[in-house]
């Protein structure tokens, strides 16, 4: 029978001590770690190295992004963690041309706010002024610009409130290149049509029609358009048939028309 190995204490002894201050060490770097961690983190939460520092705005176009960024309320002094992306969104939105407003955080420190602004459908002229209407029938009275923009036809003569938001409604239902396409649009009512109104369009045409169908029969315009002599301008009739009369034919009174259904 062969002989049991036999370990002597006192060699085992510093073997143990070894693994045992190994262990301490290791535990102790842990917690210096994490100490040093946590006084960092304090620091940077309460230092402007947590602030934001750049805020971008996308999607706007009649709204500065000074505007916008005025409204969120958001400075180089706000805490990137401490941004309420609902709340700065509602802020944004209580501006009247902007219909949505979305917050996204970007690492590091870095605010994107995106817009989305209301269409505007018009420009209400009067005494030299352009009051920009809105997509809901809103008209601002504040920041009008003195000068008439391409992005959207002319009101000429409107006075009655309701008769604008009737008009408003009808051109919030036009898709954007029939809009961008006409110039103005007169109020012309006569005595047998309160509601009649004569409309210039950008290619030299003008139309006929009237408040109460004219996003309708509007949407044939691109269509009737195809049939005529762009070389022949004149009046097409949009009330209750569709159909054209050349300017001179108008003049003549000889009522040759040209049937454009």
């Amino acid at each position: 029978m062969e002989k049991e190995k036999v370990v002597v204490l006192e060699e085992r002894v510093p073997k143990l001590k070894q693994r045992r201050r190994q262990k301490v060490n290791r535990r102790l770097t842990a917690y210096i770690a994490f100490f040093f961690m946590l006084i960092l983190s304090i620091i940077y939460f309460q230092s402007p190295l947590s602030n934001i520092q750049h805020i971008e705005v996308k999607g706007n176009q009649h709204v500065s992004a000074g505007r916008i960024i005025e409204l969120s309320g958001l400075t180089n002094r706000t805490s990137f963690w401490k941004v309420k992306a609902e709340q700065v969104e509602r802020a944004i939105e209580s501006h009247p041309e902007i219909k949505q407003a979305k917050l996204k955080k970007q690492f590091l420190n870095t605010i994107v706010l995106y817009v989305k602004e209301r269409r505007r459908i018009a420009y209400i002229e009067h005494k030299q002024t352009f009051f920009p209407l809105l997509e809901n029938g809103q008209i601002l009275t504040e920041n009008k610009p003195k000068t008439a923009l391409s992005d959207a036809p002319i009101l000429v003569n409107w006075k009655k409130g309701e008769d604008i938001q009737e008009m408003a409604g009808q051109l919030a239902q036009l898709p954007p290149y029939i809009l961008n396409a006409i110039s103005e649009i007169h109020y012309a009512p006569t005595k047998y049509d309160r509601y009649h109104i004569t409309v210039y369009m950008n290619d030299g045409f003008e139309v006929s029609a009237n408040v109460q169908n004219f996003a309708e029969k509007m949407l044939l315009y691109p269509a009737i358009v195809k049939q005529l002599n762009p070389n022949v301008k004149g009046v097409i009739h949009l009330e209750v048939s569709n159909y054209f009369k050349a300017y001179d034919e108008e003049k003549k009174g000889d009522g040759n028309e040209k049937n454009t259904r």
